[in-house]
């Protein structure tokens, strides 16, 4: 709430209460980047927004004056309390106290870095110095708002308290018997949940870790956990977890292992010394594996006695993680000739790994390869490397590896399983015939696609499961060729891969009429039923009868806080990344152009499946199906003279979204989908009507025509932080801090 005074300006006031319902709640005060201040109502443009924060080095810790009250910075907007004997959380407001040791806290680490200074370059500094990566990438989006080096990532309280964990770890007894590491990496379990970019979780009332996906992204208001508590993300949680772990394991017989960091591509192993290779490889430039390791790297070398064993053995000036035999896709990084990381790179290394893997592994030997990557682009790649490596991929197997309640699978065709291809070494370099290939296509794809059926796997990972038997066929050969002798490249084979397994879907789904359906020259059902069909049979999860919505708990719109924030709700329905829905779309003569704004629409290369309630306004006017309900039954004789698309125009671009969008405008004829949808709007209105009449009677006293529905009743929502409804009765204790100082 706002409190004005004569002589100063508005200041805000922070209150806890518990909305009756949503709309009590008011929208974020943040949204793509653009922060609106709530006093006056003035909207920021993103690049504000990053010059404020970067002057604050990502603003995670409160600003002070003098005399120690407040001026700026993150401010704390409620702590979360747990009560002894008591169920559930409470909440309070700030007071003084709080931000005392937030202050007490910036002194000790402002003596910890002066006391480092001029201890010279072989000394160690208390705090993590070391510079994370100096522009944005796909996997780091924080450093456009200041945030450039790991201590950076973490506030004052959490600095001081990570560094008297450390140092505790340190001086434990008897380092050698490995309970020092142990140690170490609970400390990193708990740092995962203890740093200034941890959401708050609104249905479990706790932090969320930092790495719920595979990236660092700026958060308006984070959570934090206390971890020299036992509640949610402390130390002593983190080491009874491990703990658990370790008594589940089975240390009765021994085993010898050896483990060394080395470059795949150059083994020490002699020829034919293997009976099993076994790896999970990288893919592009998806994830920046050894950058984000760096945030457990820079704990480990202050909580280890013997730092030096963490020592880069390729590059002895490198304080953090091996970063130039690693094989990925980053032109920021060179290898040992000086040459950029690109593309070329990155397939010309994983071609190598992989032929060093078939040099170490034996003739009857067996490898397995894993791979959980949705793109079509990474699977060419692997699936080239492999086959340039000398192997033949035998099978392919989904294996329940991810869960299904990460971010990155959520309103999507995530995998559900880690896909794991089964390889033999190739002993022959036969050549093979192309037409041959494709006869034998269609039948080993739809025997796999009957049988993972039966045994529960789904949609995308029924799709790329597929993937393995059909290479067989393929990679069986050196080479394959037409009839004229061109060599048919592997990009070209998985064409047809997905189109036999498209049409074997559709086959299931619609039977064989559209199955054979090309151009739209054949079937019974036009180009969006047939779109619509393969779209809900690929969103399938494997384990559950469907995909989930995209507006699952909003917490799809905090994926990127670069991009989005609380103020604005994720667009509804289910999505697919664009390349699957294309790879599909396209060799069963699929036109998406002509669908988009109809039944899909495409934004930052994700293609959603409209909802059937957001198509009332294009089926029905401006009005919608309740508009058209009224007037039917003010005129019963328009019901016979129904028309869909009123209004023939296609929807227009707006802002930076990318759509494609028919370059015709001729007018549109309804399909078949199109009445269906017009059929489940009409009766989805009547309903609405029915009940907004029984509760206008139940107002007025009359006795309703017919019982009323049961209620279900829902549980309150209670403390709004910093835009946001904070929580449940079911929280984790803590507080919540706000980065943004718009009051």
């Amino acid at each position: 709430m706002l409190r004005a005074a004569s002589e100063l300006p508005p200041r805000v006031e922070l209150q806890i209460f518990e909305p009756k319902a949503d709309q009590e709640v008011p929208a974020g005060t943040v949204s793509r980047a653009k922060a609106t201040c709530i006093a006056c109502g003035t909207v920021l443009p993103p690049e504000r927004v990053r010059a404020q924060l970067a002057v604050q080095r990502g603003g995670a810790d409160t600003v002070f004056d003098a005399r120690g009250d407040r001026i700026g910075g993150a401010r704390l907007l409620g702590v979360v309390l747990l009560r002894r004997g008591e169920i559930g959380r409470d909440y309070r407001l700030p007071t003084d106290r709080d931000y005392l040791a937030i202050r007490n806290a910036q002194e000790r680490v402002t003596k910890l870095l002066h006391d480092s200074d001029g201890a010279g370059a072989e000394h160690l500094c208390p705090l993590p110095i070391e510079p994370l990566p100096p522009r944005n990438t796909n996997c780091f989006r924080v450093p456009n708002y200041g945030v450039r080096q790991w201590k950076d990532l973490f506030n004052a309280r959490q600095l001081v308290t990570a560094r008297a964990l450390a140092d505790a770890v340190r001086h434990s007894e008897k380092p050698s018997n490995g309970l020092q590491n142990l140690l170490a990496l609970c400390l990193d379990k708990s740092l995962d949940l203890g740093n200034a970019f941890v959401r708050w979780k609104l249905d479990a009332e706790c932090p969320v870790n930092l790495f719920a996906r595979q990236a660092i992204s700026m958060v308006w208001d984070y959570a934090e956990a206390v971890l020299i508590e036992s509640s949610s993300g402390s130390f002593d949680s983190s080491v009874e977890r491990t703990a658990h772990t370790l008594s589940q394991c089975d240390f009765s017989t021994p085993s010898a292992s050896n483990i060394q960091i080395l470059d795949a591509r150059n083994s020490p192993l002699p020829d034919a010394s293997c009976q099993i290779w076994f790896t999970d490889p990288p893919y592009y430039d998806a994830i920046g594996y050894a950058e984000l390791s760096d945030f457990f790297f820079v704990w480990l070398r202050r909580a280890l006695s013997a730092p030096a064993q963490l020592q880069d053995p390729f590059d002895p000036e490198n304080r953090l993680t091996p970063k130039r035999q690693e094989c990925v896709q980053d032109e920021r990084y060179h290898d040992d000739d000086g040459n950029p990381k690109t593309r070329e790179f990155f397939e010309t290394a994983m071609a190598e790994a992989f032929g060093e893997g078939r040099r170490v592994l034996s003739e009857d030997g067996i490898a397995s390869v894993v791979f959980a990557h949705k793109t079509t682009e990474g699977w060419e790649a692997l699936i080239s490397g492999m086959i340039r490596g000398g192997w033949i991929i035998t099978g392919s197997w989904p294996i329940a590896t991810e869960m299904g309640s990460r971010l990155r699978a959520r309103d999507s065709a995530a995998l559900a399983t880690s896909v794991h291809l089964v390889c033999r070494p190739r002993t022959e370099a036969k050549i093979g015939d192309w037409a041959d290939v494709l006869r034998e296509l269609p039948g080993r794809v739809g025997e796999w696609m009957v049988r993972l059926d039966r045994e529960e796997v789904r949609g995308a990972d029924l799709v790329f499961a597929c993937i393995g038997p059909a290479l067989e066929i393929f990679s069986r050969y050196a080479r394959v060729e037409t009839a004229e002798g061109r060599e048919v490249p592997l990009a070209e084979y998985l064409e047809k891969v997905w189109e036999v397994v498209g049409r074997e879907a559709l086959h299931q789904i619609l039977g064989t009429a559209e199955a054979q359906a090309r151009n739209g020259g054949a079937g019974a059902l036009e180009e969006d039923a047939r779109l619509t069909a393969l779209f809900l049979w690929t969103i399938r999860s494997t384990g559950n009868d469907a995909g989930e919505s995209a507006d699952e708990d909003g917490e799809a719109d905090e994926v990127d806080g670069e991009e989005n924030g609380g103020g604005r709700r994720a667009a509804k329905g289910f999505a697919l990344i664009y390349d699957i829905v294309r790879r599909f779309a396209q060799p069963l003569g699929i036109h998406l152009p002509s669908w988009e704004g109809r039944i899909i629409d495409t934004d930052k290369g994700i293609v959603r499946l409209l909802p059937v309630a957001e198509r009332a306004r294009q089926l029905f006017g401006a009005d919608g199906a309740t508009g058209l309900a009224d007037r039917i039954e003010r005129a019963p004789d328009l019901a016979r003279q129904l028309e869909l698309f009123p209004e023939p125009a296609m929807p227009q671009p707006r802002g930076r979204r990318r759509r494609f969008v028919a370059a015709a405008a001729a007018p549109r004829e309804a399909t078949t989908l199109d009445r269906v949808h017009t059929a489940m709007l009409l009766q989805a209105s009547e309903r609405s009507s029915e009940r907004a009449t029984r509760a206008a009677r139940r107002r007025a006293g009359t006795r309703p025509r017919f019982p009323a529905p049961r209620q279900r009743a829902v549980g309150p929502i209670s403390a709004r932080l910093g835009g946001k409804a904070a929580a449940r009765r079911d929280a984790s204790r803590g507080a919540a801090v706000s980065r943004f100082p718009m009051f």
